[in-house]
């Protein structure tokens, strides 16, 4: 780009954030991210020392943009565009375990639960509502 900026799904696809750039567009017109602390939209051009908050997969990001990629490449390539703050990396690794122990706290089945274990979840679930 010769202004050094990209659109924001471009961005979030190149650095392989999605594996398509519809899911990309599709999780910034969701409201799953925000640029300089501002709601994005898809077409929303980002530069170098912008700051994204990407929430996906239930878990969030905070990135500093350091670099605009050129194509969609190898992960390692990726990877040199942008910086994750520790303490986005420490509340992810934090809520990675809350998940594995939620997890592990669901009645285990094997392969798809049958007629009688669904509900069971299910009074699981509302009980915890």
């Amino acid at each position: 780009m010769s202004d050094g900026s990209l659109r924001l799904d471009r961005w979030l696809w190149f650095t392989r954030f999605y594996k398509t750039r519809s899911a990309a567009t599709s999780a910034v017109q969701g409201g799953h991210a925000r640029v300089n602390g501002e709601p994005a939209r898809a077409a929303t051009r980002v530069r170098v020392g912008d700051t994204i908050l990407l929430k996906r997969h239930q878990l969030e990001h905070e990135l500093t943009i350091t670099g605009i990629p050129l194509r969609r490449g190898p992960a390692k390539e990726a990877r040199t565009c942008f910086e994750e703050s520790a303490e986005s990396l420490a509340r992810r690794e934090k809520r990675v375990s809350e998940l594995k122990v939620d997890r592990l706290q669901m009645p285990m089945t094997r392969g798809k639960p049958d007629k009688h274990t669904r509900r069971k979840l299910r009074s699981r679930n509302r009980r915890s509502d």
